[in-house]
């Protein structure tokens, strides 16, 4: 089923077709791209879909910072989930729309001031786009194009290999703590996967962002790029994954991430009565509400 507002569109195609009967000589046909290129889109992403080369692009476009909102959780999962099913796609690449900013992370406005039955509806949305792309059969290349904290950077900690844009003012980090909020057991694992326990382990209880410079020596980005060489490395490196075959890297990657898909899965109810019963404490209703208006501020 197609949702709302998802307009599958071709881009160009070869502008001669294959006859069975050619004339002597015949003119050579224009220099064209003979990939069929499938788009479709909703209203925070914009997901394009190279055939020829089974590589998907996901863009988020979810002004002004790309937030985790319900609304974005909900189309990623499904946009996520198109490509699963669609066998012409093999790996998908994921990056913004919008210049600086990869994704600020969870929308703070779904967790400050809502009901218990929201908290968790929003709460199992954030859940389902972690077991949906760390357990993804596809190639997943995150080209983070602007600053990625908290739950942006859980975002990129789920691919299986990040490349950053070398700008020593964009930062990325599981900053969680820094708003009074403890970041959950299976954000600590995927953070652990990457950066080792030591490094995690500091990072979380400092609530660390990370300048690209440190990111990339800590191992949090495998490789930093200048901003125009952003997609090309990211294809490149597609590419490199893409050329073996399937199967044994599907498998090499179920092995690799299994445990901790499965630890979330065995205790997820707990998990989102953990959530609401966290987030729905005064005192950290209270943070988060000074940390709204610090952004009001910020912004005027």
């Amino acid at each position: 089923s197609v949702p709302p507002g998802v307009l599958p569109l071709c881009c160009r195609q070869p502008a001669w077709g294959r006859a069975a009967w050619q004339p002597p000589n015949p003119p050579q046909p224009p220099s064209l791209p003979l990939a069929l290129c499938r788009a479709f889109s909703n209203n925070k992403i914009l997901v394009e879909l190279d055939e020829s080369s089974g590589v998907a692009t996901m863009k988020f476009k979810s002004p002004p910072v790309n937030s985790l909102s319900l609304d974005f959780l909900t189309e990623f999962c499904i946009s996520l989930e198109k490509l699963e099913n669609d066998r012409a796609c093999r790996g998908v690449i994921l990056t913004s729309a919008i210049p600086k900013i990869f994704s600020s992370g969870l929308d703070i406005t779904e967790m400050c001031g809502k009901s218990m039955e929201h908290y968790a509806e929003f709460w199992r949305a954030v859940q389902e786009m972690w077991l949906r792309l760390y357990g993804s059969n596809m190639v997943t290349v995150a080209a983070v194009n602007g600053s990625s904290p908290a739950g942006g950077c859980l975002v990129a900690l789920l691919c299986d290999y990040r490349i950053m844009v070398e700008n020593p003012k964009f930062s990325i980090g599981l900053n969680e703590a820094q708003l009074g909020i403890v970041a959950p057991f299976w954000f600590k694992d995927t953070f652990v996967n990457v950066v080792g326990h030591r490094v995690a382990e500091r990072s979380l209880q400092l609530g660390s962002l990370h300048p690209t410079p440190e990111a990339h020596r800590i191992g949090l980005v495998d490789e930093l790029v200048p901003e125009d060489k952003l997609q090309e490395k990211a294809a490149a490196v597609m590419a490199q994954w893409l050329a073996l075959p399937d199967h044994a890297r599907q498998l090499t990657k179920s092995m690799m991430r299994k445990a901790v898909l499965d630890r979330l899965v065995a205790h997820r109810e707990e998990d989102i009565q953990n959530f609401i019963s966290f987030i729905s404490k005064e005192s950290i209703q209270k943070s988060l509400r000074m940390y709204m208006e610090m952004l009001k501020k910020k912004k005027s």
